[in-house]
């Protein structure tokens, strides 16, 4: 009976190390949920950058208007009759 009740308590403290430390423990189920979200907020933030790259793609196929007002803010472009003011900030100033 002693051997019995000694199995018995074995089986019972593997299969409780294994819930709290081993692999599919508590624990790691918790540190994946936390990964997971994590990445589910990294993949709605690259979800919203590739639909505002696909709207400028579009933009920029699409006609004349796009292609302009990107050269006119990457490059500094002005129309002919137009006079183009700089505006520094104070602290850029005195640099």
């Amino acid at each position: 009976m002693k051997w019995l009740l000694a199995i018995l308590t074995i089986m019972l403290l593997a299969t409780q190390y294994r819930l709290w430390v081993g692999e599919g423990s508590l624990a790691e189920v918790t540190r994946l949920k936390r990964q997971l979200a994590q990445q589910q907020e990294k993949n709605i933030a690259l979800a919203r950058e590739n639909r505002q790259l696909f709207r400028e793609v579009r933009s920029l196929k699409v006609g004349t208007d796009g292609v302009e007002a990107k050269a006119r803010y990457d490059l500094g472009l002005i129309k002919e009759g137009e006079t183009l003011f700089i505006f520094l900030d104070k602290e850029e100033a005195e640099n």
